[in-house]
């Protein structure tokens, strides 16, 4: 029996797997209705169609004595020669070995570019703003062979593909004739071309036999798992386990009556048997093949969810054995449901490259000719017919030994080098972790990943808090220049959209799209805090910075998973990585830097405005635990915190109730992660000095428009890792939610004018801001995030209560509530104001005196306009101001900077009333308008002024006076 994963028969050839050729064209698309447009479903498949021509080109650089690419790919492994028919050996071409020592094998986990320098970092040198303008396959050919290298890797990118189907059309096109030219090869006569089809009905007869196999471990499962679906405690449902093991039992049934029947006329050969009506039948029931091939891509998705949500399930899914031919020394393999699950797809192609081969090597008067003739004419018609968007994930690079190392994960990452940060693209393989960045190169050329380190996973080791040392000196960017960046960004894109609207000239637009992604490559680059270190256990730790802990999870769960099975240390040669690093390009999943510059014109821009919030509880906790959970949304490209509800003691089914309000900058996801919380000090994070609490579990929703955007609540269930976490939300466009609307119940304080309340206390400032502020100064200045993180929306809904009912229990509440209610409460006592604190009147000013260039005409003017102000407004204004002040004094531990906080009350302070808004407002679904840039420049202008007194401003004269 011959393994074909091993080695495969096809057409005149019996050869290991190896990868013919050079790249371009490669990824041409097919014509339509031509047999080859699924062969993207094994990837490769394409440029199987080049290997006949490329032989030719072989031999005939053999004849002139040429070495080429194409003989340094051809040679096969050391011994395998001997085992080749005499006829076959003559093929493979020795690569002379090079005596120049240039290429040594670096150190694993050290630096893999000993000759490129980091100083070319920057997005000029690594990425075009249109970053996927890149040539589809990304390397360029060899010119050589490598120096100190006999035998050249290869891609194993589809181990069975027929060189045969490099036959083109008279036309020039991609398409097959089902009837070879003459019915055989020319120069192989009859008895020989009888003798290979029995070479090749023998090796598709093994692989058939080692297909049953894998199908039987498949199924093995599915008895027990639908046993347990009707008692108390299921594993999985009826529904689930029809969708995951769709039409498996069919697929099972067909090819074992196919194998039963070929098999003894294979074993009993002789020139007459005849098989061609056992492939018609097999061609004829493809039919089943297209119900799984549609249900492929919800069969998996259902697969992966059922095992983060159930840990029996997932070890099931993990280690599916799966039974060895029946001469082979294994008895069985472990093999995953998912590996397992895109089986059928891969073999319904080989199954059209068999027919292929045989009806090559069938003569023309043959019984099985015809037959043939129409299985394979049924198999290409059903290939074209197949649905081109399912993703089979199986791009893999294959080493010189043989072995298959698949890309399991791969994305942009910022590494901390030498003091500075730099964009990385990091793949994790199945036995290894590659950090690189693209090649600077010159117009025309392909795209290259450059290799800056690796380390073999086996080596890889996540130091604990306490054991890692501290990083290396990163200067933060400052938060008021993150922020001026955003800004950029969106009057950028307006102007983008207005240039557009008026059918403006493409340079124009390419320019602005040019300088939009300078910036928000620069944000990328700058706004991640979050250390994820990683550490080769050989010498080197490696240390990345990312926005959120969702993903930082992601990486080492990842990584966590492959580590479990038998790994082994190992040391790339300089052949070997140039190989693997030669194939990030082709295998890559993450093509662009996650930026909306990258994004089609016809893509979501998110959702702007409020999405409100309500964590409700959670289940499935194996043991009880001080449980909180953490809110994350995307905007401009990467995720941010915004939530935390409060820490549920000791309990294994937390019940929050919390609601929160979210503000969404062109959001698309929302993140929920569950988390244990640890009260030990000593394990704290030396990166950022935060103690490390651990993750119970992570989700992610996407925010569809039309689902959230309803008055009525919407609820939902995130399953994570066998908890469930219950929530409710809905969301609030922006133009809806800055609504200033007056209270119609003037006897509270809620929506009632500021000169009305303190006329009412009797007070210079209403108490409501005095009590707020006074507790946050007690107990909330060193929170970290104070007044940017989002209070519970039913705790600040019951101070709001408290304090329109001037409740006499006002202090007892306050001093039991959450310190982030009542900083969320005194915001929502500015918001609600009927106008704002600066007033409607001034408004216009404040934004012409704020756009001033001269700074003593600014000085002036500014306060000129202060002074203008009623004195209730103006002195709770410079209240509240002294408090900020004080605040971002202990901005280095609550992470609450002076533009921070006035980008959070910059638009809550000045945002002008309904009817006054109509003139401002600019596109309500861009949160970033010039309007808002300069309600946070105005506040942070006071805010960075020195100390003002009431009594100096009533006391100095103008230089000049204006009536305002």
């Amino acid at each position: 029996m011959v393994d074909l994963n091993e080695k495969f028969v096809l057409g005149h050839l019996l050869v290991p797997p190896c990868r013919l050729g050079t790249r371009d064209e490669a990824e041409k698309p097919a014509r339509a209705g031509s047999p080859h447009r699924w062969m993207h479903l094994i990837p490769g498949g394409r440029r199987q169609q080049r290997r006949s021509r490329d032989l030719e080109q072989l031999e005939a650089e053999a004849k002139d004595g040429r070495s080429s690419p194409l003989a340094a790919e051809e040679h096969p492994p050391r011994g395998a020669r001997e085992h080749l028919p005499p006829w076959r050996r003559k093929r493979f071409l020795r690569v002379p070995e090079r005596d120049s020592p240039s290429h040594s094998s670096p150190e694993r986990g050290s630096d893999c570019s000993h000759n490129s320098s980091d100083h070319e970092d920057g997005f000029s040198a690594d990425f075009s703003y249109g970053a996927d303008d890149y040539d589809g396959e990304g390397n360029e050919e060899q010119k050589g062979p490598p120096e100190g290298s006999e035998t050249m890797p290869y891609i194993d990118e589809s181990p069975t593909m027929s060189p045969q189907l490099s036959a083109r059309g008279q036309g020039g096109g991609d398409s097959i004739s089902p009837t070879p030219p003459e019915g055989l090869a020319p120069g192989v006569e009859a008895g020989k071309g009888l003798e290979m089809r029995k070479l090749v009905l023998s090796g598709f007869l093994a692989s058939e036999e080692i297909y049953i196999n894998q199908l039987e471990a498949l199924l093995l499962p599915m008895k027990p798992l639908k046993a347990t679906a009707t008692t108390s405690q299921p594993v999985l449902t009826i529904q689930q386990i029809e969708t995951i093991f769709y039409k498996i039992q069919d697929i099972y049934e067909i090819h074992k009556e196919f194998y039963d029947n070929l098999c003894p006329k294979v074993q009993q050969w002789d020139s007459q048997v005849t098989m061609g009506h056992l492939f018609q039948k097999l061609a004829s029931q493809l039919g089943v093949y297209k119900a799984f091939v549609d249900n492929y891509k919800v069969a998996l998705e259902t697969a992966e969810k059922c095992s983060q949500s159930n840990n029996q399930f997932q070890k099931i899914s993990e280690e599916l054995k799966v039974k060895g031919p029946k001469d082979s020394k294994d008895s069985h393999t472990s093999v995953t449901m998912e590996a397992l699950l895109y089986k059928p797809i891969d073999r319904v192609t080989r199954s059209t490259l068999v027919l292929h081969d045989l009806l090559k090597h069938t003569p023309v008067d043959h019984p099985d000719y015809p037959l043939l003739q129409d299985a394979l004419r049924i198999s290409q018609n059903f290939l074209s017919s197949i649905n081109e968007d399912i993703d089979p994930r199986r791009t893999a690079v294959t080493t010189p030994k043989g072995e298959t190392r698949q890309l399991v994960k791969d994305g942009f990452l910022v590494e901390v080098s030498e003091s500075s940060r730099k964009l990385r693209h990091v793949f994790l393989f199945t036995d290894v972790l590659l950090c690189a960045k693209l090649k600077k190169t010159s117009a025309g050329k392909h795209q290259q990943y450059d290799c800056k380190w690796y380390i073999p996973l086996a080596d890889l080791v996540f130091p604990s808090p306490e054991e890692s040392e501290a990083s290396p000196q990163v200067h933060p960017f400052p938060d008021h220049e993150l922020e001026d960046m955003k800004m950029k960004i969106s009057a950028l894109k307006s102007e983008i959209q207005k240039e557009k609207a008026n059918k403006g000239q493409s340079r124009a637009i390419e320019r602005l799209k040019k300088k939009m992604f300078e910036n928000e490559f620069l944000l990328l680059l700058n706004s991640p805090t979050i250390p994820f270190r990683i550490h080769n256990r050989n010498g080197k730790s490696y240390l990345f910075l990312l926005s959120s802990d969702y993903e930082r999870s992601e990486w080492r769960e990842a990584i966590q998973k492959l580590q479990k099975k038998d790994l082994q240390a190992f040391v790339l040669s300089s052949v070997e990585l140039q190989v693997l690093t030669g194939s990030c390009f082709k295998l890559r999943t993450v093509h662009n830097i996650p930026v909306t510059s990258n994004k089609d014109d016809d893509e979501s821009p998110g959702l702007y405005g409020f999405l409100h919030v309500i964590v409700h509880s959670a289940k499935g906790f194996k043991q009880s635990a001080n449980l909180y959970c953490t809110l994350e949304v995307d905007s401009f490209g990467y995720f941010v915190s915004k939530a935390k509800t409060r820490v549920f003691r000791d309990t294994t089914e937390p019940k929050w109730d919390e609601e929160f309000e979210i503000e969404l900058e062109g959001s698309q996801s929302l993140r929920i992660l569950c988390y244990e919380k640890c009260y030990d000090k000593t394990k704290v994070n030396k990166d950022n000095n935060e103690i490390v609490d651990k993750i119970m579990g992570k989700g992610q929703i996407q925010l569809d428009p039309q689902t959230v955007e309803t008055k009525n609540w919407h609820t939902d269930v995130i399953e994570m890792n066998g908890i469930k976490v219950e929530f409710s939300m809905k969301f609030t466009s922006r133009d809806m939610s800055l609504k200033r609307t007056p209270s119609k119940k003037q006897t509270g304080v809620f929506g009632v004018k500021i000169s009305v309340v303190t006329k009412r206390e009797r007070s210079k400032v209403p108490y409501i801001v005095r009590q707020c502020v006074e507790e946050v100064e007690k107990r909330g200045i060193e929170e970290v995030g104070i007044y940017r993180i989002s209070g519970v929306a039913t705790d600040i809904q019951a101070l709001k209560t408290v304090f329109d009912a001037n409740n006499k229990d006002i202090l007892l509440m306050l001093s039991d509530m959450d310190i982030n209610a009542i900083a969320g409460t005194l915001k929502l006592y500015f918001r609600e104001l009927p106008e704002p604190l600066l007033t409607d009147r001034l408004y216009p000013a404040f934004m012409e005196g704020i756009a001033l260039s001269d700074p003593a005409a600014k000085e002036n003017c500014m306060m000129h306009l202060l002074r203008t102000l009623p004195d209730p407004n103006l002195i709770t204004f410079l209240f509240l101001l002294e408090h900020l002040k004080r605040v971002a004094e202990k901005e280095p531990i609550n992470k609450m900077s002076l533009h921070n906080l006035a980008t959070v009350f910059g638009p809550t302070l000045l945002r002008p009333s309904e009817v006054e808004s109509k003139a401002h407002l600019t596109s309500a679904a861009d949160i970033w308008s010039h309007d808002v840039m300069a309600q946070v420049q105005v506040l942070l202008y006071y805010l960075q002024h020195p100390p003002i007194s009431f009594a100096e401003l009533k006391r100095n004269t103008l230089y000049f006076s204006t009536d305002v």
